[in-house]
């Protein structure tokens, strides 16, 4: 995979969107400081009228959903998309969906988010791999500094993680929620791997689940291209009796410490704690010895 097209730099003053492609929005208070913090940067952040709409547990029917999303990119005011929650919906958008030929602009969101981050990845644009509307506010402070620093223009700092396996290597990083992605394989949607550093995040997925992923994507033949791993936070994910599983670290390094390339566990990107922004197809550096991720300066 070749490195994506960064979008230009917001600044204060500039149209940004709200959308809600996932689930349903159930947390208005988290939501509305989301909006208002990016509000408090100087930005103008419309919330459109069905923000709140609510279809089973979607944010309203896949054609509303798709417009919606649509309608963000086709405005030529918007110039940052910011997503309200995940959940789940985004796959379902993508089903014969082509990305509007428009000017480069910003995707922000994680966890659900990851379909339509990895669907604009292949079309050759760069989103981020961060804070959800419903989840900015709970972001440490630098965790928050690190997202406005990456969407103006400015170099951020490596995140320190553990190095599992020793080696360094500099490529095209694809953050994603695991599950998310590995329903992307196989799909339109799936961007090239060869040559990648994956970084992975997940929750509420038991250990046998996470050994099921990664063995789908090992017989497969996805992960014998790929040039790194970086593991973040897998949440909620230890099992309910120790005595008939492996914990999810175990899982994790079993499946991944064999491949013969770098990985660096327990960084600080996921849900439940800091989910310190990752951008999407651009230049990063994993070294399995120090343990860190650095992501190289935006050129802008």
């Amino acid at each position: 995979m070749g490195y994506c097209q960064l979008p230009a730099p917001l600044k204060p003053g500039d149209h940004l969107r709200v959308v809600t492609p996932s689930g349903a929005l159930r947390e208005q208070e988290s939501f509305w400081k989301g909006v208002n913090l990016w509000r408090s940067r100087g930005y103008e952040v419309e919330v459109p009228p069905g923000y709140d709409q609510r279809w089973g547990y979607l944010a309203g029917e896949d054609v509303q959903r798709r417009q919606q999303l649509l309608d963000a990119l086709q405005d030529p005011a918007c110039k940052a998309i910011l997503c309200a929650r995940g959940g789940f919906g985004g796959t379902r958008l993508l089903e014969n969906w082509q990305w509007p030929a428009v000017a480069p602009k910003w995707l922000v969101g994680f966890s659900d988010i990851t379909s339509l981050l990895w669907s604009f990845a292949k079309s050759g644009i760069s989103g981020v791999h961060g804070p959800l509307l419903t989840t900015l506010d709970a972001e440490p402070d630098w965790s928050q500094q690190r997202l406005f620093d990456w969407v103006e223009g400015r170099a951020i700092p490596p995140i320190q993680g553990l190095g599992w396996v020793a080696g360094q290597v500099t490529a095209p990083l694809l953050p994603a929620n695991l599950t998310v992605a590995t329903h992307l394989l196989g799909t339109a949607h799936e961007p090239p791997l060869t040559g990648v550093i994956l970084a992975f995040e997940d929750v509420t997925e038991a250990p046998y689940r996470i050994d099921r992923m990664l063995t789908h994507w090992r017989m497969m033949g996805k992960l014998a291209a790929v040039k790194g791993i970086a593991i973040g936070r897998f949440s909620r994910c230890e099992p309910t009796d120790q005595g008939l599983s492996f914990p999810a670290e175990a899982v994790l390094r079993e499946r991944l410490m064999d491949l013969g390339i770098p990985v660096v566990g327990n960084l600080p990107f996921g849900h439940d704690g800091v989910n310190a922004v990752l951008p999407v197809g651009m230049a990063a550096t994993l070294d399995g010895g120090a343990g860190t991720l650095a992501i190289a300066a935006p050129r802008l």
